[in-house]
C-alpha cells in the first residue's frame, strides 16, 4: 500500500535570507515625504493629490518616495504603483535610473493643433531647446483656437512659437499665470450675481420652485449627453442622504474649451451655479474635479474659493478642489468619480447610475461646467428669457467651442439650433483666408465628421445622430479643402488609442487595431465597419463605443476618401 501524499512530500525546507519581504522603505524619503505632507490628511481620497505634491516638489516620482507615501497612508504599495502608473502626467523613475531633464514641454498634437503646424513644431523644438529640456507630443490642451500650443511645467504658451518658449525657459516661468479678464467676487454681485442664492439661502425660493424652473426652462446637461439637468436633480434629491455633488471640469474632448473659457472669465457665475445645484440636492460636500491641463482655472477658482467662503455664501456645503493628472477617460462621470476618490480612473459598470450610487458610494449629483454656469441666469431672467433664444424650432444658448479653418475662431456663445453655416459666417469672420468649408466635427473628437453640403443642420441635440454623429460638447471643428481627411481620422483614432484606459478588451484592441488599419494606404472597408460594429457594441464606457465614428463618418460621407 502506498504510503500517503503527505509522508511523500519532500521534508526539506527552504532557508530563510533573514531579510524582510517586498521593497523596504527608505527612512530619508519617508521623512521628506512626511515633511511635505505636513499636517494633511493621509485619506485614501487624497492620493492623486499627494502624489501630486510628491511631483512638483521633486520634478517627478522615485519609487522610494512611492514606497514611503504607501507605508505613510497605510496603503498597499501596490495600490500606490497603479494609481501612479495610470496618469500621464506622473513621471515615475526607479532607482538607479537618472530623472527627466529639469524643464518639460508638452506640445499639444490634437486635431486643431495640428491642422496650426503641431507636428513640424514637435521636429524643430528639441534641436533648438537642447538637452535639458524634455519635449514630449500631449493631447488636448483646451486652448484650440491659440494653437499650436504647449504647457511648459505648468504654464500655458499659446502660441508656442520657440522664441517665446526659449524665452520663458531662460526666465525661470513656468508657474500658471492667472487670467487678468477674470471677474472679481464684487464684480459679478454689482451684476446681481448671487442673488438667487441668496433667495435660495433666505427660503425665498423653494427647491420644487427651482427644480421646476429648470425642467420648464429645459435646460440640458451640456457636458454632451444632453439629458435633462431638472430631472436629474429631482432624482437625486430624493435619493436618502446623505448626498454629494461632483463638478465634470475634465473637458478633453479634442476641440473643447468652454470650461476653460468661462472659468477663466466668469468663474462666480459658475460657482453660483455649483451652490444652488448643491442646495437644491441638500448636498454636504461637492468635488470640483479640474483637468490637470488648466493650472490656471485651478489656481483662480483656488484664490476665489475661500473668497465666496468669507462671504457667507457657501454656509449650506463644504467644497473640494480636486486635481486630474492627464486621463481623457476621467471626463466619463464614473471614472471621474473613481479619480476623485484616489483611484484609476475606470469607468464603472451601469447600472446603479451616480444618482443613486456615486462617489463613496453616496448618491450624486454630477453636472459640467457649462450646465452651471447656466443655472443661475435661467432662474433669474426666467424660462421666457431662456426660451427667446433659439433657431430652428431649437431653444436655448450654447458655447460652441469653434477651431479649425476659420478666420476668427473661440468660444462663440449662440442659439442653439444654429448651423454650421450661420456660425461661420456670423461669429467666426467666415472662413480663413485660402480657405474653403469643405467639412467639420460638429461634437468633438467622437461626434463624427459632416461634409459641408450637410451646413444647413441644426447643431442640437437630436438633429445629427440619424447622419451618424451627435453635437455631445458643442466643440466645431472646421476643416477645408487643404485637409486631408483620412490623416484627420487616423490623428482622432490615434488620440483614443493613448486615452484608452484598457479596461475592456474592445475598446483597449479596438482602438489600436483602427490606428493600424487606418495607417495602410488602403483601407479595408469591411473589416473597419466590423471593428466599429464591436467596439460600439461591446465597450464599457462611451470612449470606445463612439472612437470610430470619425471613420463611419467618413466611409459614409466621403466615400471616395479611401479608395
Amino acid at each position: 500500500m502506498s504510503e500517503p501524499l503527505e509522508a511523500q512530500r519532500p521534508t526539506t525546507r527552504r532557508k530563510a535570507s533573514g531579510k524582510p519581504k517586498g521593497r523596504q522603505i527608505d527612512p530619508g524619503a519617508l521623512e521628506e515625504v512626511q515633511a511635505l505632507l505636513g499636517d494633511a490628511p493621509r485619506r485614501r481620497d487624497l492620493l492623486i493629490e499627494h502624489l501630486h505634491a510628491l511631483q512638483d516638489r521633486f520634478g517627478c516620482l522615485h519609487h522610494r518616495h512611492l514606497a514611503a507615501l504607501a507605508a505613510e497612508m497605510r496603503l498597499a504599495q501596490a495600490e500606490v504603483f497603479e494609481v501612479a502608473t495610470f496618469y500621464a502626467h506622473f513621471d515615475i523613475v526607479p532607482e538607479g535610473e537618472a530623472p527627466p531633464p529639469p524643464v518639460t514641454l508638452r506640445v499639444c498634437d490634437g486635431i486643431a493643433c495640428s491642422l496650426r503646424g503641431a507636428h513640424a513644431l514637435l521636429d524643430r523644438l528639441p534641436g533648438e531647446l537642447g538637452p535639458e529640456v524634455r519635449v514630449v507630443p500631449a493631447p488636448c490642451m483646451g486652448a484650440c483656437n491659440r494653437g499650436p500650443v504647449a504647457m511648459l511645467g505648468q504654464r500655458l504658451v499659446a502660441p508656442a512659437e520657440p522664441a517665446a518658449v526659449a524665452a520663458l525657459i531662460e526666465a525661470d516661468e513656468t508657474h500658471p499665470v492667472l487670467p487678468d479678464v477674470s471677474r472679481s467676487l464684487e464684480d459679478y454681485r454689482a451684476d446681481g450675481g448671487y442673488a438667487v442664492l441668496e433667495d435660495c439661502l433666505a427660503g425665498r425660493r423653494t427647491r420644487d420652485e427651482v427644480v421646476a424652473a429648470l425642467s420648464q426652462a429645459g435646460l440640458r446637461g451640456l457636458g454632451g449627453a444632453g439629458f435633462p439637468i431638472g430631472r436629474k436633480w429631482d432624482l437625486v434629491r430624493h435619493e436618502p442622504g446623505p448626498r454629494l455633488m461632483a463638478v465634470n471640469g475634465d473637458e478633453g474632448e479634442p476641440g473643447t474649451f468652454k470650461d476653460r473659457y468661462l472659468l477663466e472669465t466668469d468663474p462666480h457665475r459658475v460657482l453660483e451655479g455649483i451652490l444652488i445645484g448643491a442646495w437644491a440636492v441638500e448636498a454636504t460636500d461637492v468635488y470640483i474635479y479640474l483637468r490637470d491641463e488648466y493650472p490656471e482655472s485651478r489656481a483662480l477658482l483656488a484664490r476665489e474659493i475661500p473668497i465666496l467662503q468669507d462671504a457667507a455664501l457657501a454656509p449650506h456645503v463644504r467644497i473640494h478642489l480636486r486635481r486630474g493628472a492627464g486621463a481623457y477617460i476621467c471626463g466619463e462621470e464614473t471614472a471621474m468619480l473613481e479619480s476623485i476618490e484616489g483611484k484609476r480612473g475606470l469607468p464603472r459598470h451601469k447600472p446603479p447610475f451616480a444618482a443613486q450610487v456615486g462617489l463613496f458610494r453616496r448618491p450624486t449629483l454630477i453636472n459640467n461646467v457649462e450646465t452651471l454656469s447656466w443655472v443661475p441666469q435661467v432662474l433669474a431672467r426666467g424660462m421666457d428669457w431662456w426660451t427667446s433664444h433659439g433657431r430652428h424650432g431649437r431653444r436655448g444658448l450654447r458655447c460652441f467651442s469653434v477651431s479649425g479653418r476659420v478666420r476668427e475662431p473661440g468660444v462663440k456663445i449662440a442659439p442653439a439650433g444654429i448651423t454650421i453655416r450661420e456660425l461661420i459666417s456670423e461669429f467666426c469672420g467666415g472662413m480663413a483666408e485660402g480657405h474653403q468649408f469643405r467639412a467639420y466635427l460638429p461634437g468633438g473628437a467622437s461626434g463624427g465628421i459632416l461634409p459641408a453640403s450637410m451646413a444647413d443642420l441644426p447643431l442640437d441635440f437630436g438633429v445629427l445622430e440619424p447622419h451618424g454623429c451627435f453635437i455631445g460638447s458643442a466643440a466645431v471643428v472646421v476643416l477645408s479643402d487643404k485637409d486631408d481627411l483620412r490623416g484627420v481620422a487616423l490623428n482622432l483614432l490615434r488620440f483614443f488609442e493613448d486615452e484608452s484606459c484598457g479596461q475592456c478588451t474592445p475598446c483597449r484592441v479596438g482602438t489600436s487595431k483602427a490606428v493600424d488599419l487606418l495607417s495602410r494606404p488602403d483601407w479595408d472597408v469591411e473589416l473597419l465597419g466590423e471593428l466599429a460594429a464591436v467596439m460600439t457594441d461591446a465597450s464599457i464606457c462611451g470612449l470606445g463605443q463612439a472612437a470610430m465614428n470619425p471613420v463611419l463618418s467618413i466611409l459614409r460621407h466621403f466615400p471616395k476618401e479611401v479608395r
